[in-house]
Formats: structure tokens, sequence, C-alpha cells
């Protein structure tokens, strides 16, 4: 007797998948918007003081320069929201530290302390903020003044070329290979910044990898056309 057994073939998902994005010295992308911020980190330890700040928008680059110079200082990297759970002397012990995020979420006399802390010992400070130091909302005179005079790389919003390039680095962190049709077309539909390319990079593998298709010109056209 013949089997009426129905063999279903088991359906393909896309895995969402972790990739490491590099962030040595050779993948940072140099341009005009960041050139100082990037003169700043490589000039260490010959800083115009021990505590200074990069600012600049989300994906901006700031934790890529951080990063190259917690691997040269053998700094810690700590988040801001967080320094006033941590024991400060031990942050500081290695001379080096990086306060990620630094601004409205920063612990007012956590700072005071952290500052004053690494003033004595002469431990260097790398602060990452999206406002200057002058802007965050502090009221101790002395962190105050401090902030004030902080030495500030401003890291500006990125032109063609350098979201262009930032693109093909992304997506050569994800093993993925872009044509120049695709990076022209997202170029012309997302916003101008780093975030928004961090995004469409993203979503064009993601969306990729759902239709077991290649990151066409025609895919990208199918999920930005109407994000202009």
């Amino acid at each position: 007797m013949a089997s009426d057994r129905i063999t279903l073939r088991p359906r393909q998902l896309a895995l969402a998948l972790d990739h490491a994005e590099s962030f040595a010295r050779e993948d940072f992308l140099s341009g005009p918007g960041n050139e100082a911020a990037l003169v700043l980190i490589d000039s260490w330890p010959d800083w115009p003081s021990r505590a200074v700040a990069l600012v600049g928008p989300e994906g901006s680059g700031k934790t890529h320069l951080a990063t190259i110079w917690a691997t040269a200082a053998g700094a810690r990297v700590v988040s801001a929201r967080s320094i006033g759970a941590f024991d400060i002397p031990a942050m500081l012990a290695t001379g080096a530290l990086v306060i990620e995020d630094a601004g409205a979420a920063t612990e007012e006399r956590a700072l005071f302390h952290l500052i004053n802390l690494a003033r004595e010992e002469g431990a260097f400070l790398l602060f990452t903020a999206q406002t200057p130091p002058s802007a965050w909302p502090v009221s101790i005179p002395d962190v105050v003044s401090r902030l004030r005079a902080m030495p500030t790389a401003i890291l500006q919003a990125p032109d063609d070329a350098m979201l262009r390039g930032v693109m093909s680095k992304l997506a050569a962190d994800r093993q993925l290979v872009l044509h120049e049709s695709v990076l022209g077309y997202l170029l012309t539909h997302i916003e101008r910044s780093f975030a928004a390319a961090r995004a469409a990079v993203i979503t064009l593998d993601e969306e990729a990898l759902r239709q077991r298709r290649p990151p066409s010109r025609a895919l990208a056209a199918e999920i930005f056309r109407d994000r202009a």
C-alpha cells in the first residue's frame, strides 16, 4: 500500500547574527569632518590637557576613536551613566579612562570626584558626548570651570564621500559587498547622518537574508524608495 505521508521541507530562516564592527586604527575613515578629532587622539600623550572630549552626533566615530585611544593608553572604558556606581580609584588604576556618552546623564557628584582624583593622580580622561562639556547640566563651580576649559574636538556631520566610506566599511564588517549603484541610491534616500547610514546597511543586509536575495539596487529601492 502506497504511503500517504507528505514530506515537508523545513523553512529556511534568516538568522540574526552578531557582526563584529572593527575599531582598529587602520579602519578609521578620516575626512575633513573628523580630522581634528583624529589628530587629538594621535597626539596623545602630548595633549593640551589631561582631560579632553570628543563631541559629535550618534554614529560619528566617537567610540571608534575612543577605542583607538583606549588600546594605546591601556584605558578602561565605562558609561557615564554608571560612574557613580563604580569605585572611582579603581577606574583610574591604569592611569587612563574613557567615559562614554557623557552629558545630561552624568551624575554630577561622581563627575566631581572623578575629575579631582584624576587631577591628583595625573590620570588621563577622554569623554565622548553629543554636546560640548560647557553645555552639560552641572552646578558645582569647580566642575563648571573645568568643563568650560576642557579641550574639545568636534566631529562634524558627514559629506557624501564620508557616508559612502562609512557604509562600505559597515558592509565589510558584515561580510557584505555593496555595489556602487546601491551605495549611490542609499545616499539619496537616507538622512545625512552616520546613524542613518548604519541603520540602512543593517536593514538592507537583514532584508536580503530574509528574502534570500542579493543586496541589490532593486532591493534597496523596495526598502527605501519612500524615505527620501
